[in-house]
């Protein structure tokens, strides 16, 4: 038997492919374009999601036609927060606004204002959330609004191509500003507040259970026997945890790409919106996760690195290996930061420039600004009542062991950093996949990967960076002001 990830991101659409031991078999993506025809707009077609996603489906099963025609179970994982809004045949009344939209933000303001969001969702209300979304829609496009029968998430609209259901999983429901995420259910309250009814809702499940069965035309278009199960499936964050292992409490993960994400997962409901860490559900039954995010991780590299002319990688190459004191100050806020701040006017800064200051030092400050930011995610859990031990090291940015050395001396925390392999979106979907089509037992199922190397803190230099951090908090408050 295999079984089939597939992960709706925003710049591309993964399908990837798993026998029953968990070996990769293959893997495919197709790429998607974004629409931005406004400041602060930004959509894509639900067609091109099914289009892509059946353009990555004849690809893999070209290149693996027996496994291909094995598949048993599907996962599904997805970019949250996109308000897909259909009318009473099913027909996408308008493209679907996505989770970088920031047209809502008037409306997010208005909705985070009522106190029974935070309390109820366990969430500030984003800008880039679904609720404010069908508010903005409401007041601006009020003759589709009268028309929505359904919304859907994006990976939950391929999921009605899949299997003609209308579902939804609990952490992907969780970032819509619409779910009691401690009761795991609608809130009644919530959608009234926004003009919402429950039978505009999809049904929810959670991400282990399935959710329907591929329909009889793709069963055929694929070459496939059935039955084939499709599992709930998770939002893209609590996707990529379960391709870690990170679904029991006290394991969490650190991810290194454009953005930052803090990812820890709790047996228990921890929510503290003041803090702008998200506080959602789990992929599993009676799970639930917290997750701090900052704007800009290899961002704030990458953008160094043009402004340098220079590679990142040889840039992080003029370090050497043994870590140094901290200098320079460096603030990753080029876009605004969302934990702890959430603030989307704050902009980045370097401080403490002398006539010594070279190219190296610069680079040393942006990989310790990053670091020092993603320590702030760690204080906000915390304070939510998470202790963690130790983190897992994702992302292209753990490539670099000096960052790794860097962000264990930030944390105070040992940075685990897995052996070879793709832990992502897409295989722990596919994950999924395999335990709603076998019923195994998750646990036996979503096992961390091979650790390769840990970094440990360093002590000799604890002091030194414990200073500095002190320092970088000092300096949001008199940016901001």
């Amino acid at each position: 038997m295999t079984y089939l990830g597939i992960d709706l991101g925003t710049s591309s659409v993964k399908l990837l492919l798993i026998d029953d031991a968990q070996r990769i078999i293959g893997s495919q993506s197709a790429e998607l374009q974004i629409s931005r025809p406004l400041s602060g707009f930004s959509e894509q077609e639900p067609a091109d999601w099914i289009a892509a996603t059946g353009q990555g489906a004849r690809a893999l099963r070209a290149a693996h036609p027996v496994a291909f025609a094995a598949i048993r179970g599907i996962g599904l994982s997805g970019q949250m927060h996109g308000a897909t809004a259909l009318g009473a045949d099913d027909g996408v009344l308008r493209p679907s606004i996505l989770w970088n939209d920031t047209r809502s933000h008037a409306e997010a303001a208005a909705l985070d204002a009522d106190p029974r969001f935070r309390a109820i969702s366990g969430n500030i209300v984003f800008p880039g959330f679904t609720a404010p979304k069908l508010v903005w829609m409401r007041n601006h496009e009020p003759d589709l609004f009268a028309r929505v029968a359904k919304v859907l998430l994006p990976k939950d609209y391929l999921r009605l191509w899949l299997t003609g259901e209308h579902v939804s999983d609990m952490s992907d429901a969780a970032g819509t500003s619409w779910l009691d995420t401690g009761k795991r259910d609608w809130s009644d309250d919530l959608l009234e507040a926004s003009g919402m009814s429950r039978d505009q809702m999809p049904r929810l499940v959670e991400g282990t259970e399935v959710s329907g069965h591929l329909r009889p035309e793709l069963l055929s278009e694929w070459g496939l026997s059935g039955p084939v199960a499709v599992a709930g499936g998770a939002g893209d964050n609590a996707a990529a945890a379960c391709g870690m292992g990170t679904v029991a409490a006290g394991r969490a993960f650190v991810s290194l790409g454009t953005s930052g994400v803090l990812f820890a997962a709790n047996d228990r409901y921890c929510p503290r919106p003041e803090s702008a860490v998200h506080a959602f559900c789990h992929a599993l039954p009676q799970t639930w996760h917290q997750m701090g995010v900052i704007l800009s991780a290899t961002d704030a590299l990458n953008w160094h690195a043009r402004t340098s002319r220079e590679s990142p990688a040889a840039l992080v190459a003029e370090l050497g290996s043994t870590l140094r004191a901290p200098g320079v100050t460096f603030l990753p806020y080029l876009s605004g930061e969302r934990t702890p701040h959430n603030d989307a006017a704050i902009r980045g800064a370097f401080v403490g420039l002398d006539h010594a200051t070279d190219r190296a030092a610069l680079t040393q400050a942006v990989l310790e600004g990053v670091a020092f930011a993603i320590r702030d995610n760690l204080e906000a859990l915390r304070a939510a009542g998470t202790e963690l031990t130790a983190v897992t090291a994702v992302g292209g940015g753990a490539r670099s062991h000096y960052w790794l050395g860097v962000l264990a001396t930030v944390l105070g925390l040992p940075v685990a950093l897995p052996a070879d392999g793709d832990f992502g979106a897409a295989f722990g979907a596919a994950r999924l996949g395999l335990i709603a089509a076998t019923g195994a037992d998750p646990l036996d199922v979503l096992t961390p990967p091979e650790t390769d190397r840990i970094f440990a803190p360093e002590p000799a230099l604890r002091d030194a960076f414990d200073h500095a951090y002190a320092r970088y908090r000092a300096l949001y408050p008199a940016l901001r002001d």
